[in-house]
C-alpha cells in the first residue's frame, strides 16, 4: 500500500456500522482525489478497512459529501452501495443538521446573528462572493452563528448551516467582519503554518439511512493549542 498506517487509525472513527463509517478529517486531507493527484483520505479509509477486516479484494466507500481541504472534522463515507443512495438523498433533502465551529479574528459585531445573500463562484480564483441582492447567476445562502467563547485575539463561533454553497461559511463570515484565522483566501492577516484555516466539522444530526435510528456525532479538535483551549471552555 502507498499510505502508511500511521496515515489513519482507528481513533479517527466517529461511528462504523455496516452502511456508514465516520471519520474525523485533518485539516489538509482531501475528501476524495481531485487534480492534485494526492493520496485522498477515502483512500487511507480503504486501505486500513482492507488490513483490520483482512478483505481480499477491493473495498467499496461511497463518498456522498465533502468537506474544503483545509477544514478539518466530520466526514460521512458509506460502505454500500445502499447507503450511498440514501445518504446522498439526505444531504439533497437538507435532511442532516450540520453544525461548525469557527475561529475567527477579534470579536464578532453581535452575539448571535442569522446570515443571508446571494453567492456566485469565482471559477478562476476559486473563491465565492457574497452580494445583497438576488440575480440569475446567484444562489441563495443562509446560515445562523453564535458566539460560544472568546480569548485575547480570536472568538470561537458555533455555525449552524442552512444551505451548502461554495466556500459558504468562510465567505459569509467574512463579509460579516468575521474573518476566519489562517483564511488568507477571506481575508484573514496571516496563514496557519500548516495551511490550515480554523473551520471545524463539528457535529451532525440525521436519520441513519437504512436502521430506524437517529444519529448525532461529534468530532473533537486537533491537538493545535488554540483549538484545545476553546473545547475546553466548552467542557
Amino acid at each position: 500500500m502507498s499510505r502508511s498506517s500511521t496515515d489513519f487509525n482507528a481513533h479517527r472513527i466517529l461511528y462504523e456500522d455496516n452502511h456508514l463509517i465516520v471519520v474525523n478529517k485533518q485539516a489538509g486531507e482531501l475528501v476524495q482525489g481531485d487534480k492534485t493527484g494526492d493520496d485522498t483520505l477515502a483512500d487511507k479509509v480503504k486501505d486500513f478497512i482492507k488490513a483490520r477486516d483482512n478483505k481480499p479484494g477491493n473495498v467499496y466507500l461511497g463518498i456522498p459529501h465533502r468537506i474544503d481541504r483545509p477544514v478539518s472534522g466530520i466526514v460521512i463515507y458509506t460502505k454500500t452501495s445502499k447507503g450511498l443512495s440514501r445518504m446522498s438523498d439526505l444531504f439533497r433533502r437538507k435532511d442532516i443538521e450540520k453544525t461548525y465551529w469557527a475561529v475567527v479574528e477579534g470579536s464578532p459585531s453581535k452575539p448571535h446573528q442569522r446570515l443571508t445573500g446571494w453567492m456566485i463562484k469565482n471559477e478562476k480564483q476559486n473563491k465565492s462572493y457574497v452580494h445583497s441582492t438576488e440575480a440569475a447567476n446567484r444562489k441563495f445562502a443562509a446560515l445562523s452563528y453564535k458566539l460560544l467563547a472568546q480569548s485575547d485575539h480570536y472568538s470561537l463561533l458555533e455555525v449552524a448551516l442552512e444551505t451548502g454553497r461554495h466556500h459558504q461559511i468562510r465567505a459569509q463570515l467574512s463579509d460579516a467582519g468575521c474573518i476566519i484565522k489562517g483564511d488568507l483566501k477571506y481575508g484573514a492577516k496571516r496563514s496557519n503554518p500548516d495551511g490550515s484555516i480554523h473551520l471545524h466539522a463539528r457535529r451532525v444530526r440525521f436519520q441513519h439511512p437504512v436502521k430506524d435510528e437517529e444519529l448525532e456525532i461529534t468530532a473533537p479538535c486537533t491537538a493545535d493549542n488554540l483549538w484545545q483551549f476553546f473545547e475546553e471552555t466548552q467542557l
